[in-house]
């Protein structure tokens, strides 16, 4: 980027932020801004994505969605990191890329906790832990503590399932393993949709599953739902209680947020952080996601560096205490 630029981009900028309808820095050179979502179109990341891309398009101009799936979503994220810090490329990070995978990879090809600048988190999904509702009515589980009561009465008889070693729904299922002082067995699948397909027709005994891909099955009455894994119960969810109800402190749930690369002025930052917390806030943004079974979690950059950070801590243990690796 040139000088004259650079300046002209700086003081974009800086215009007030009852300038809704500045024009952003993508609109001045024909350049639009590049988000990368490290997964494949159609899912809920690459959704949310597009909802924000047109949301923003007033303010920043262009936002142009660009799928780089891959490696868990190494490959995009490692995308953003390599980018230049301009304001012109920006990333989803979530939990795997951000917190999960620098545990489970051998060899990564980022550092999650160095190469991205944090604008803003995004949305939080609360999991489910769901059991197959006949299951649940033979064997008399109607709650957290009848499932622990269970496996402690009888070791070893109960598993579950999971879209794969390292995934969402093992490390959960592994972290109430641990806290609960219980024993079941993880039976791997090649993903989320065989994995509840296996739960449905009674191969496995419970999974910790996306509340947006369980919700369905719940309505119908096919799927038990004993409790979310967010730290309090979710308003996606009425009447159904939180896992921390029992076992104090339990807490893990999916999440995404916008990242830009390391050393991406700090001005940029700001206006990408008041462009896209805008949009998240609006009631019709928030409509939709609530259509999702997600809850939008609107932030400072601050904030999301701080919670980014924490994250990654507290994977660690998991992912380690899974015994889960992938080269």
């Amino acid at each position: 980027m040139g000088l004259n630029r650079r300046h002209w981009l700086l003081g974009s900028l800086s215009a007030t932020a009852g300038m809704a309808t500045a024009p952003g820095w993508a609109q001045s050179g024909g350049r639009p801004i590049r988000l990368v979502v490290p997964y494949a179109p159609g899912g809920p990341v690459d959704i949310t994505a597009r909802i924000l891309a047109e949301q923003v398009r007033d303010t920043l101009g262009p936002v142009v969605v660009d799928n780089k799936p891959g490696a868990g979503g190494n490959i995009g994220a490692d995308l953003v990191a390599k980018a230049a810090p301009d304001g012109h490329t920006i990333g989803i990070a979530a939990t795997a890329t951000h917190a999960v995978n620098p545990w489970l990879y051998s060899h990564m090809p980022y550092d999650a906790g160095r190469d991205f600048a944090p604008i803003t988190q995004i949305l939080r999904v609360p999991n489910v832990l769901v059991m197959n509702a006949q299951t649940a009515q033979r064997l008399k589980i109607d709650s957290v503590a009848d499932l622990i009561a269970y496996a402690r009465a009888n070791p070893a008889k109960l598993n579950f399932g999971s879209g794969g070693s390292g995934s969402a729904g093992h490390l959960a299922g592994e972290m109430f393993k641990a806290q609960a002082g219980i024993y079941a067995l993880h039976i791997p699948y090649n993903g989320g949709n065989p994995a509840q397909l296996a739960l449905l027709a009674g191969e496995v005994d419970f999974n910790f599953d996306n509340l947006a891909t369980a919700a369905p099955n719940i309505r119908s009455g096919k799927l038990k739902a004993l409790a979310v894994t967010t730290a309090q119960r979710s308003p996606l969810l009425p009447g159904v209680p939180a896992i921390s109800e029992t076992l104090k402190g339990f807490s893990i749930d999916t999440w995404w947020g916008l990242v830009a690369p390391a050393q991406t002025p700090r001005d940029i930052v700001a206006r990408l952080n008041q462009a896209f917390v805008a949009a998240l806030n609006s009631p019709e943004t928030r409509t939709r996601f609530t259509s999702l079974l997600a809850e939008p979690v609107p932030t400072s950059p601050e904030q999301f560096g701080a919670f980014m950070k924490s994250e990654l801590g507290r994977y660690e243990q998991v992912v380690k205490r899974s015994g889960a690796k992938l080269d």
